[in-house]
């Protein structure tokens, strides 16, 4: 059993601190995030980027933000009103929720009171944080829904769609942490990384869980929900001023949440990597918060790379990687999990040995897998004119009127 009796004896002055402190770093977080993908993604593509507001640009997100509250808000006439009105609020607050079990660094003092550095934990951590990031995605599907326009109607049956596919493979890569530390507490899976990180241990689990959490928060180039040169704006097509950025406080809350989750899950947590790690009071006081921060960093900055360089996906071949290839590929390595499990309660000290091969294994077959079927799809509509040309004879009639045939020439 995990040892929770560190939590859940804090005064009310201390649980007010850490709330306000979360809440202030999640803020400040979507605010350097925004400036930092803008700068990052001009740095990528050779552009100049944000520049003017503020020395070298930096009050760039601040100015953004004024600009958005002092926009009109405008409702169209024919949105469900109570419904519009509340799917924003219903997006921003459980990203944020879901940080009250994320763990930031070790015990340490404050004001003379040792409290850890976590504002509680559960022995069913993980799955609030599953339970509570799904309910976040109602504000999306309600936000298409009550705009009573088509395109933000298909954004919100997207993400629903999304949301169901991904969450699957994402419950599926916990599911071999859990099997592994014997655990659902967010602080005990991070004490028994204490050792061997998990993203070693459990390779497989961290490349499917890298894909399931871009899905989650629907970011390029799973951006399906949203998707400009389809839906217009997608879900938040209707929505203006400081409703709209409401939704774009979620998204990077969310984005800030999975990093977090990924980095507890597989990287960690709080302990500092090697080899920073052989340094003794690497992982005492407050400097695991920082190895921490540089975590979730690390992961946003992942995000942007993504955003800068990958097109977006059709949304069939967005389906068929999650429902033909995550899915498959996390149950059987779950499958191979819980056999080490079984084996390593058995006594048998190999375990971990065979665990990390298969891992290995099952990693590089995952990624051979996904290189084959989105090459096999590119060379398909390459062959198409080809097999179309050969097959089906051309019928200038076939549509009622004379349509000449169009020969591809030889430059093309």
């Amino acid at each position: 059993m995990t040892d929770l009796s560190a939590f859940g004896h804090d005064p009310w002055w201390l649980i007010l601190v850490k709330a306000l402190a979360i809440f202030v770093f999640l803020v400040l977080t979507v605010l350097v995030g925004i400036l930092a993908e803008r700068r990052v993604m001009a740095w990528m593509q050779t552009r100049v980027g944000p520049n003017r507001v503020g020395p070298m640009g930096l009050l760039q997100s601040l100015a953004d933000g004024v600009k958005l509250a002092l926009k009109e808000g405008i409702i169209p006439a024919g949105v469900d009103k109570p419904i519009y009105l509340l799917a924003p609020i219903i997006a921003v607050v459980p990203a944020i929720m879901a940080y009250a079990v994320i763990p930031f660094g070790p015990e340490v003092s404050v004001f003379g009171h040792e409290t850890p550095l976590q504002l509680t934990d559960l022995s069913v951590a993980v799955l609030y944080i599953l339970a509570v990031t799904s309910v976040g995605v109602y504000g999306i599907v309600l936000a298409g829904w009550s705009s009573g326009s088509t395109y933000p109607l298909l954004g919100g049956l997207r993400s629903s769609a999304q949301v169901i596919s991904y969450e699957i493979a994402m419950g599926l890569t916990f599911a071999a942490v859990f099997l592994d530390a014997g655990t659902m507490s967010t602080s005990g899976i991070v004490a028994a990384q204490d050792d061997t990180w998990y993203v070693f241990l459990l390779l497989p689990s961290f490349v499917v869980y890298v894909f399931a959490m871009v899905g989650e928060t629907n970011r390029a180039p799973f951006d399906l929900p949203e998707a400009e040169g389809e839906l217009v704006g997608g879900f938040h097509t209707e929505y203006s001023s400081l409703r709209f950025a409401m939704f774009m406080l979620a998204e990077y809350v969310n984005m800030a949440t999975v990093s977090a989750l990924a980095a507890t899950l597989f990287l960690g947590g709080w302990h500092a990597p090697w080899p920073i790690s052989l340094w003794d009071g690497a992982n005492s006081g407050w400097f695991p918060l920082i190895w921490f921060v540089a975590k979730v960093w690390g992961f946003l900055f992942f995000f942007i790379w993504l955003r800068t360089t990958l097109p977006r996906l059709r949304y069939d071949q967005f389906m068929a990687l999650g429902w033909k290839v995550l899915i498959p590929v996390s149950l059987t390595w779950v499958m191979i999990v819980a056999t080490v499990r079984a084996i390593r309660n058995e006594g048998y000290s190999d375990a971990t040995a065979v665990i990390s091969v298969a891992g290995v294994v099952i990693a590089l077959a995952l990624i051979v897998l996904l290189w084959k079927v989105f090459r096999g799809k590119r060379d398909l509509r390459r062959a198409e004119p080809v097999l179309v040309e050969r097959m089906v004879p051309f019928d200038a009639m076939a549509g009622g009127f004379p349509v000449p045939p169009i020969k591809e020439s030889s430059d093309a």
